[in-house]
């Protein structure tokens, strides 16, 4: 299949992009968004030797990619305990999260190398990949094309097409199509990716609906002593998570936290920010609302005592502790804002430690996940603050979430489809090259 011209003056600029990714890393290491200890791996440069045997090599763009690939991986090495996973991330919090997560035995975690020529042949030339497994849609041409021309048999999984990433490849389906066709099968989430990836130039023999693979994740992990502390420390106090919160949305949820305290004056809201840079704003906008006595933030230290009403849990890999200390959880970005549609968060995080979940009206990311749910009253929606705060209320009560619970339990029963679907691919593609 031949090139589109997009394809091909990418490929050409990749020669000349060194000194752009150098500049561009070094900013980011800056400002503590890279791992300086481990740069070299962004140019190709492996921190550890390629161990003898078959190698998978797996890549999620970041946290929640990478973490939703790990009970794959578990279930890979199972079968195949001669396979070494390679698992490459971009994120310095990906690796911070995966590190707290302790691999399983024989998975390397490595940083994924910039796409360009000489970075990329090091990485190839150095893992040997016997098979290629891209979680989401983290396309980077070189990469791809070495391990196509390598005759790596290649897998994208979990992926989806949301309204943003549709009006953008809109503009070049020929270069998107020809991407999509390097991969040997292609498992999309949903019907609507499906009909999507198809108008964007996708092979229809390569497309098959799965499901999303994170819905079949293992549970987040515990820190039962750390949860142990927390859960003395605010006793018995009525408590609710607001999880993966962007700071656009925080307005809204603090005023939620407002009204529900009126009717709870001792409710504790601990709220957990997507993006850890985004805490200190999260931190001003508690203090000015309830006072800066009134709110604690986890990456100080700060204890709870009986008058917080806001623990800003500001820490990596720690989120399956938030949502067992939580009774009820707002599952992020999906309340309506004035200048932009965010697309809501996986609610299965939630679902798995059956903690009841709440969410706002934009959730186009994981609609069918959010249908599903609804279709077996397995979610509550809320257009507003009032809503949620009254719903916040109303979920301290067992009885009130117990159907809820109920009916997302039944949804995550059927979850498993993906994650079989996605192991019995690779290890089919796999026996093929041996």
């Amino acid at each position: 299949m031949r090139k589109p011209s997009l394809i091909s003056l990418y490929l050409a600029l990749s020669w000349v992009s060194p000194p752009l990714w150098a500049l561009a890393l070094r900013s980011r290491a800056k400002q503590g968004k890279e791992d300086s200890a481990r740069m070299a791996e962004k140019w190709g440069h492996a921190s550890q030797p390629r161990p003898a045997g078959p190698l998978i090599w797996m890549h999620g763009v970041s946290v929640g990619e990478s973490v939703a690939l790990l009970t794959l991986i578990s279930r890979l090495r199972t079968h195949r305990p001669d396979v070494t996973i390679l698992l490459t991330t971009i994120t310095q919090a990906s690796a911070q999260a995966l590190e707290k997560r302790a691999l399983p035995e024989g998975v390397i975690h490595q940083y994924m190398p910039v796409d360009t020529p000489a970075a990329v042949r090091r990485f190839m030339d150095h893992w040997r990949p016997d098979l290629t497994a891209i979680a989401e849609a983290d396309l980077w041409p070189r990469i791809l094309m070495a391990a196509k021309a390598r005759g790596c048999p290649m897998i994208l999984l979990n992926t989806h097409v949301t309204p943003r990433r549709y009006r953008r490849r809109r503009r070049a389906p020929a270069a998107n199509g020809w991407l999509m066709n390097l991969f040997d099968e292609i498992h999309v989430q949903d019907d609507t990716s499906y009909t999507l990836f198809r108008d964007l130039g996708a092979p229809m023999d390569k497309l098959q609906v799965t499901g999303v693979l994170k819905a079949a994740s293992d549970p987040l992990p515990d820190v039962p002593a750390e949860r142990e502390k927390l859960d003395a420390a605010i006793g018995a106090r009525p408590r609710w998570l607001a999880a993966s919160t962007r700071a656009a949305e925080e307005d809204q949820l603090f005023d939620a936290h407002a009204l529900a305290c009126e009717k709870l004056p001792d409710l504790l809201m601990i709220i957990a920010p997507r993006q850890m840079r985004d805490a200190d704003k999260t931190e001003a906008l508690a203090r000015d609302r309830f006072g800066a006595d009134r709110v604690a933030r986890r990456s100080k230290g700060d204890a709870i005592p009986p008058r917080t009403q806001v623990y800003i849990a500001d820490s990596i890999g720690e989120m399956g502790l938030w949502y067992r200390l939580a009774p009820v959880a707002y599952t992020g970005q999906s309340l309506p804002l004035p200048d932009r549609i965010l697309g809501g968060k996986n609610p299965f995080e939630a679902v798995a430690l059956e903690c009841m979940i709440l969410h706002g009206p934009t959730v186009a990311n994981f609609r069918e996940a959010y249908d599903r749910l609804h279709a077996e009253g397995g979610a509550l929606e809320v257009a507003d603050p009032a809503q949620m705060a009254q719903a916040v209320c109303d979920a301290q009560s067992p009885e009130f979430r117990a159907p809820f619970i109920a009916g997302a339990h039944r949804v995550q029963e059927q979850n498993m489809q993906p994650l079989d679907k996605a192991l019995s691919s690779i290890l089919g593609m796999l026996a093929q090259t041996r």
